[in-house]
């Protein structure tokens, strides 16, 4: 493609922010603007591929953060390994939610944010970045409890800790150069691997833990209230909004087109392999440490797990953990903070770019930079309900989580978005599948902020009601189908096509049943979220 056709291409597009186009300049290689030569050869693919590699690594990786750390030691000190098969259940889960994320931000250019506010109205664009900011401002909060938990095991200053590590995530994305940056986050990715060591000091049941990955169980003797609360935290802390937007608009920032789609699918595939290494060693040394000691059934948090391994395995396992906690938290809170300001910088016409200089893209740098210093500060002021905050994130995550997944599964059907590289009618009965389990999930965990003492029969009433539900709406949907002729879609060209600028595009396709449902969701989650809001208030207002 000579440069002539590489401008005219460029001026088709709809990519908002310059820098968004040119060189994808990877951590461990470049692909030139226009590059279309075919990749025949291993070494070619092998190349492509390093070059390629980056987002899907770092937004899995960065979900096993603090909240994450919590959560699955929680769940093994609580139950042992007997939740594992919970984590393998989310890796299509995982898998397709991102898959269709890195579609949108290769084929359009355009952020999450950004095409809510276009395609699906200016209520719900508000309202996705509202609830972002406010759930990511209080996710990287926890991020910086967990560094302080991190260092307090250590023997280290949290002041000085807590301040060093706000100006190493703060300087580490503001460099100007992608390159750079994305080098230092897969640096970070390394610090996972620090679990799988402490998992084989422990010496496990391996042949109970293999049982465990597949073979779905809920413990004996266990409460079901507290069971449902356990697995809706895995979930949440596993399938985070945030990573949406995050992954969305990493794609547009390295340049990545519709051309190297299939090599970033395998840089997710990656990605996702990572993390579950991570979650279920966490899992089960957490397991086999506490197992028949009296801290057993009795968490606290990720600190005294390092206590714990210290004290039954040794002084070396427990700071493998620790450090394996502070790189986690350093993480996390990087992404998170790029989310936001890659979602702001989207809806508002900013620049928005790790391509460029802070000087050149300042509201970008400051909203990123902002986050991190409120956290931290919020983090040392001796007076914040920390404990507090952190339930806060966890139940407001699991109420908005499904509204994410609506919003994602609408705009991959949008076929002046994706063209032809819209979701097929499997793809989508998944989404919808799972769009159902993570609404009941969701009244559950609302139902139960709300009555504490919620009883084993509302929730099996919740989930066989939503089941119901679930049921009649897949009926009315092949009922349809059958009726209605579908128009073949036309998947020619499929990598050089690109969505136009969004202001040519056709109106948004909106059926009067999908209305309907966008009004049933917009009436939930007002109520559930508001709900949840007063018994927030009324919790930090007792404690106060």
């Amino acid at each position: 493609m000579s440069a002539t056709e590489t401008a005219a291409v460029s001026s088709r597009d709809a990519v908002l922010d310059e820098a968004h186009i040119g060189d994808i300049r990877g951590a461990l290689g470049t692909i030139r603007h226009g590059d279309v030569a075919p990749r025949e050869t291993w070494r070619a693919r092998a190349r492509t591929l390093f070059a390629i590699l980056g987002p899907g690594l770092i937004v899995m990786v960065g979900d096993n953060d603090a909240g994450a750390f919590g959560t699955y030691t929680q769940a093994a000190q609580t139950y042992g390994t007997s939740l594992l098969w919970t984590l393998v259940l989310l890796i299509p889960v995982l898998y397709v939610n991102q898959e269709m994320v890195l579609r949108l931000g290769a084929v359009t250019g355009v952020g999450h944010a950004r095409l809510i506010f276009e395609r699906i109205g200016k209520f719900w664009g508000a309202f996705s970045v509202i609830d972002l900011f406010l759930l990511n401002a209080l996710t990287i909060v926890t991020e910086f409890i967990g560094i302080t938990l991190a260092l307090g095991y250590l023997g280290l200053s949290k002041e000085l800790g807590v301040i060093a590590a706000a100006g190493i995530i703060i300087a580490a994305a503001g460099t100007g150069d992608f390159r750079r940056f994305e080098r230092f986050a897969l640096l970070l990715v390394f610090g996972s691997f620090l679990l799988v060591p402490v998992a084989l000091w422990v010496h496990p049941p391996w042949p109970q833990i293999a049982h465990d990955l597949v073979v779905p169980q809920f413990p004996a003797g266990a409460k079901l209230s507290d069971l449902m609360l356990l697995i809706i935290a895995i979930v949440g802390t596993t399938v985070a909004p945030w990573q949406l937007f995050f992954q969305q608009s990493y794609v547009i920032d390295k340049r990545i087109t519709p051309r190297f789609i299939r090599y970033e699918r395998v840089d997710l595939w990656i990605g996702i392999a990572v993390v579950m290494v991570g979650a279920i060693a966490m899992m089960v040394f957490t397991a086999a440490t506490f197992a028949g000691r009296p801290e057993f059934g009795n968490f606290q948090d990720a600190g005294a797990v390092a206590a714990g391994l210290e004290k039954y395995a040794g002084r070396l396992p427990g700071i493998f953990f620790a450090i394996a906690l502070l790189d986690a938290c350093v993480m996390g809170a990087i992404a998170v903070s790029l989310s936001t300001a890659y979602a702001l910088g989207d809806v508002l016409s900013l620049r928005h770019s790790l391509h460029r200089k802070p000087k050149d893209a300042k509201a970008f740098y400051a909203i990123y930079g902002g986050l991190i210093v409120l956290a931290a500060a919020l983090v040392l002021n001796p007076g914040t309900p920390l404990g507090l905050l952190t339930s806060a994130v966890q139940t407001l995550a699991g109420v908005l989580l499904p509204s994410a997944t609506v919003f994602l599964l609408l705009l991959c059907n949008d076929k002046s978005v994706l063209g032809p590289w819209v979701n097929g009618v499997r793809l989508n009965l998944f989404t919808g599948a799972v769009i159902a389990v993570l609404v009941m999930l969701s009244l559950i965990l609302t139902a139960s902020v709300l009555y504490p003492d919620i009883g084993e029969r509302t929730i099996l009433g919740i989930l066989g009601g939503g089941a119901a539900i679930a049921i009649l709406t897949a009926a009315s949907f092949f009922v349809r189908r059958r009726h209605t002729p579908i128009a073949a879609i036309d998947r020619a060209d499929k990598e050089t096509w690109r969505m136009p600028p969004l202001a040519e595009l056709a109106a948004a396709p909106m059926t009067a049943l999908t209305r309907i449902w966008m009004f049933v969701l917009r009436g939930y989650l007002v109520v559930a979220g508001g709900l949840v809001l007063v018994r927030i208030i009324q919790l930090a207002t007792s404690q106060g």
